[in-house]
């Protein structure tokens, strides 16, 4: 029996060789086993816009539009389907929820307490941050004047 991933390999092959049906019924037999698997939705639909089916490949970027409504790549298919299908103001609506998708995971900062993954031997090693010394004396401050009272 094959996993998941060996069967969507199988899958992006036969699309890789122009063989879209065949590629569709395997992404298919993926998405009946696992409704979620994104990545099979989001290929299905461009299975159908290199078939020239643009109406499928629309409704199936759709389906992958629900399961991860931020992502860039959903929103630049969508665009690109809108734009063959001749719907120039959604695809106008897409490519720029592809651009605003792309500002924020570039904005998204990383999490300082995650902890790396994969083999920690692996990791590059973080420099050892120098210790902060003080002097003994504070340093005179000239901005400010000693004001004597009563003086």
């Amino acid at each position: 029996m094959t996993t998941p991933q060996e069967q969507y390999d199988d899958a992006m092959f036969d699309f890789s060789q122009g063989e879209y049906d065949q590629a569709i019924a395997k992404f298919r037999a993926l998405l009946d086993a696992d409704p979620a698997n994104f990545d099979a939705q989001l290929s299905l639909a461009m299975c159908h816009y290199r078939k020239g089916d643009y109406a499928t490949a629309i409704a199936e970027g759709h389906k992958a539009e629900k399961l991860r409504p931020n992502e860039q790549l959903v929103h630049t298919n969508l665009s690109l389907f809108y734009m063959k299908a001749g719907d120039k103001t959604t695809a106008e609506h897409h490519g720029l929820q592809a651009r605003v998708a792309s500002w924020k995971g570039n904005m998204a900062k990383p999490d300082p307490n995650a902890k790396p993954e994969g083999d920690p031997e692996l990791q590059l090693a973080q420099p050892k941050p120098k210790p902060v010394t003080l002097p003994a004396t504070m340093p005179d401050m000239p901005w400010k004047k000693n004001k004597k009272v009563g003086g």
